[in-house]
């Protein structure tokens, strides 16, 4: 109870005033959290803020199309998080009357609700003493208990969470959640943490045994792939162009995308024009448009890419306006080129 206490006492004074610690709605929680899931909080905010006033309500949000869903999520990344909010809302707003489920366990079966967004939401909205653990937390955690467990191990989570469980202060389970996530995000930094004011500084075993840096320990990662993307962004004498939503269970799903060609390399134009053809047909008039190929980092692959200006004269019934682009979901990847491509430059 004494860390529990120590905690929340630096938390009174130096929390961050985020618009939904203003809340109990579990709407607006759960909103936050999913969004903070691999995205940092002054880049998620704008967000927050978008997302709440298009969809006030979870039935708001159920409400939308897919695609609307995902074109106010485009450069947030990691798509799958803005699927599984679309799909849940609906399943809270058709199967559940509109109520949001206010238990640990059935908040848990949400589609992309797993032990930390389920605790953060039960502790905060109704009071229920189930600990977080998330990156803050193994920093914070692993450094002043000295833990070498790696925390991306089975034993690790396991661990981690029930030594969490034991700190929690059962009286106030939201405050002490919300206390042990801004310590780790404001003190105790992954790189720089303030050591010299930090209130456990006279019990920390990675302070006393100089192995900050050291902790909290991971396994290795698994090996980034490299992929190779070419995309052919058409431009037909009329100003169309080609997009197409990108189906399947990979990357972008649902997002819309130039026509690609994945090749196992880099290629030259000359090889792409020679080895492949699209359904629009072969590819005459070819320009490369970034000279350097853009190297787009995900989590386990790499993205080499290059956008390829293709001049048609004419385009399949399919095809949109040039200026229609901008209303369709597309990957952050895409977006950046459509900021610096301009179809009425004169590429030929």
């Amino acid at each position: 109870m004494k860390f529990s206490n120590q905690l929340i006492y630096w938390y009174l004074q130096k929390n961050r005033d985020l618009p939904w610690r203003k809340s109990k709605n579990p709407y607006f929680i759960w909103l936050s959290e999913i969004m903070l899931q691999q995205t940092r909080v002054n880049q998620g905010l704008a967000y927050y803020l978008t997302f709440t006033k298009e969809f006030p309500t979870v039935s708001d949000l159920a409400n939308a199309s897919e695609s609307k869903v995902l074109k106010l999520w485009q450069g947030l990344g990691y798509y799958s998080r803005a699927r599984n909010l679309h799909f849940s809302a609906n399943y809270i707003s058709n199967e559940l009357n509109g109520k949001f489920p206010s238990t640990y366990d059935e908040i848990k079966k949400l589609k992309g609700v797993g032990d930390y967004t389920a605790s953060a939401i039960a502790s905060i909205c109704f009071n229920e003493p189930e600990a977080v653990v998330d990156g803050n937390v193994y920093r914070v955690l692993s450094r002043y208990f000295g833990i070498k467990t790696p925390i991306n191990s089975s034993a690790g989570i396991k661990e981690f969470k029930k030594l969490a469980q034991t700190l929690i202060d059962s009286t106030q389970p939201g405050t002490h959640n919300q206390a042990i996530m801004d310590f780790g995000a404001l003190h105790c930094k992954p790189q720089n943490p303030l050591c010299e004011t930090c209130p456990f500084n006279d019990s920390c075993i990675a302070l006393a045994t100089k192995t900050i840096k050291e902790l909290p320990v991971k396994e290795k990662k698994v090996k980034v792939k490299k992929r190779y993307f070419n995309f052919l962004v058409f431009i037909s004498d009329d100003n169309k162009t080609v997009l197409s939503e990108r189906k399947g269970k990979g990357i972008w799903q649902g997002l819309y995308q130039f026509p690609l060609i994945e090749t196992e390399k880099n290629v030259s134009k000359e090889t792409l024009q020679i080895e492949n053809s699209s359904e629009i047909g072969l590819l005459e008039n070819l320009v490369l448009f970034n000279e350097k190929e853009i190297v787009h980092k995900l989590s386990h692959q790499h993205l080499h890419t290059k956008f390829w200006i293709v001049k048609k004269g004419n385009l399949p019934k399919n095809s949109i306006n040039w200026k229609d682009v901008e209303k369709y979901p597309v990957p952050i990847l895409i977006a950046n080129f459509l900021k610096n491509f301009n179809p009425s430059n004169g590429y030929f």
